[in-house]
């Protein structure tokens, strides 16, 4: 196929996409041959069955790379740009989002969904790489991937970004400035990057879809004021308002602290999408009654972490319960339990990761209980993964991990295939800091060649389970339990 065919192809999905209308084609012709250095147009003689957008877009940068000679340091800027050809503008997408919306708004976020895979805004292939695979347990199958989707960068790229001076345009990765944004060294290429506006409760938001999703449709709902995270009633509020607009997907915030808070906690956003997550799934381990809140069905989530789950038909009143949660776990100590609200530095250490979502005509909303304190014996935080544990998991543990769904480094690829080995008693380059753990299986496990890969996945699945145990502030023992109904008391004061 000629470059050319490819070029009327990529014109053909742009006007069916709506980027550009009939009239536009001579246009948009020549904008592509200037970006791919091409100075004449041969009209393509034969007809081809078209190509999807990510082989064309494949085939059009290699052309591109060839002819206007640019490294590989950049193809991520120019593959952008060639994408946000075929890319409607804001306006365009914002009016064909809500014109759908008024037949149904899972037609509208089908439409904005599969607009962003079509122009690789949401990059399909990178996030098929991740290597996932389900771990049963006492509290349900929990969910385990290894993230490969994100790109190594370039050492090259990476030196010269440190002698960049930075700009504070866009301010973050979450600021809404960064539609359309070229990019720079030290920022992410956005060309084709879209937002739909939306409100909640009379504040401006953007909604968007995460390039490298880690679960089905996983968007992203962010404030259009570059203001830092915080939970509190506005949130309860805000993430009921976006269910009431969105029944179909879930929604849930980070915590508002360091150590149990996200990646980005200078921006305030929340997380949403279609999927159903592990603790979502998960049953009661007991009900509880909150005395101010008779219509409110309430218990413990038979759950690793300390979670709360408040189920009504009136987000009215689920909020304000929440709140009330909120308000007492802010000043609630258990010093037995090494559980502070306040240190004498007079900072505070508790909030809650919220998730919200609906079942038929009811709200549910999941309240984990988030505690970021330290001490000597655990300087990266009491209640987070324990060093024995961080030649697996290290990071943060923020609202998809609560959930249920691991994202493990990608790491972690390479090195268990070396465990595999080394278990084997093979000939094996096994990292140091795997070694303990990867003795104590050989210890109570017989390996064979056929059983190796998925014992070591169950293995590693494991560790995700204390992980999330290690993260919990009322621990699932006798005493874990007592001291979490003490907590309810203390609720219903």
């Amino acid at each position: 196929m000629s470059v050319y065919q490819e070029i009327q192809d990529f014109i053909n999905l742009a006007i069916g996409n709506k980027t550009i209308e009939m009239m536009d084609e001579i246009y948009l012709r020549n904008q592509l041959l200037n970006f791919l250095g091409l100075e004449d147009w041969k009209a393509p003689k034969n007809y081809f069955p078209e190509k999807n957008s990510l082989i064309l877009m494949d085939e059009l940068i290699k052309f591109a790379q060839a002819h206007v000679q640019f490294g590989n340091e950049n193809a991520e800027f120019y593959e952008t740009k060639l994408m946000d050809f075929i890319t409607p503008k804001p306006s365009q997408i914002n009016r064909d989002f809500w014109e759908k919306y008024k037949k149904s708004p899972q037609q509208a976020t089908q439409y904005f969904y599969d607009l962003a895979r079509e122009v690789n805004q949401v990059k399909t292939r990178e996030i098929a790489k991740n290597i996932a695979f389900s771990h049963p347990t006492e509290y349900g199958n929990l969910e385990i991937t290894i993230n490969l989707s994100k790109p190594e960068k370039d050492p090259r790229v990476i030196a010269a970004a440190k002698a960049v001076k930075l700009s504070d345009y866009p301010l973050c990765p979450l600021c809404l400035e960064n539609e359309g944004f070229y990019g720079a060294q030290n920022k992410a290429a956005r060309s084709n990057h879209r937002l739909v506006r939306l409100e909640l409760n009379n504040e401006k938001w953007g909604f968007q879809y995460s390039p490298y999703a880690y679960y089905n449709e996983h968007s992203i709902v962010l404030n259009e004021k570059h203001q830092p995270m915080k939970i509190n009633q506005r949130t309860f509020e805000n993430l009921f308002a976006f269910l009431e607009q969105f029944p179909h997907y879930m929604i849930g915030s980070n915590a508002d602290l360091s150590i149990v808070g996200g990646s980005i906690l200078t921006h305030d956003h929340y997380q949403a999408g279609r999927h159903e997550f592990p603790m979502m799934k998960a049953k009661l381990r007991e009900e509880i009654k909150l005395k101010d809140f008779p219509e409110i069905t309430a218990g413990i989530v038979n759950w690793p972490m300390s979670v709360l789950r408040l189920t009504s038909k009136n987000t009215k009143k689920l909020i304000e319960a929440s709140q009330m949660i909120l308000k007492n776990w802010q000043v609630y100590s258990d010093e037995k339990q090494e559980i502070i609200a306040q240190t004498p530095d007079g900072v505070r250490h508790h909030t809650i990761t919220p998730i919200a979502y609906k079942h038929g005509e009811y709200y549910e909303i999941n309240l984990v209980l988030r505690d970021n304190n330290t001490s000597e014996a655990y300087p990266d935080g009491i209640f987070h993964p324990h060093a024995e544990l961080h030649h697996i998991k290290k990071e943060n543990i923020g609202l998809i991990e609560v959930m249920g769904l691991a994202i493990l480094p990608a790491r972690l690829k390479n090195e268990l295939k070396e465990v595999e080995k080394y278990v084997l008693n093979q000939p094996n380059t096994i990292n140091e800091i795997h070694k303990n753990w990867a003795d104590q299986l050989k210890a109570t496990e017989i390996f064979t060649p056929t059983n190796v890969e998925k014992k070591i996945q169950a293995a590693t699945g494991q560790v995700f389970v204390q992980v999330l145990q290690d993260a919990g502030v009322f621990k699932n023992t006798s005493t874990g339990k007592a001291a979490f109904t003490h907590f309810i008391d203390f609720l219903n004061k």
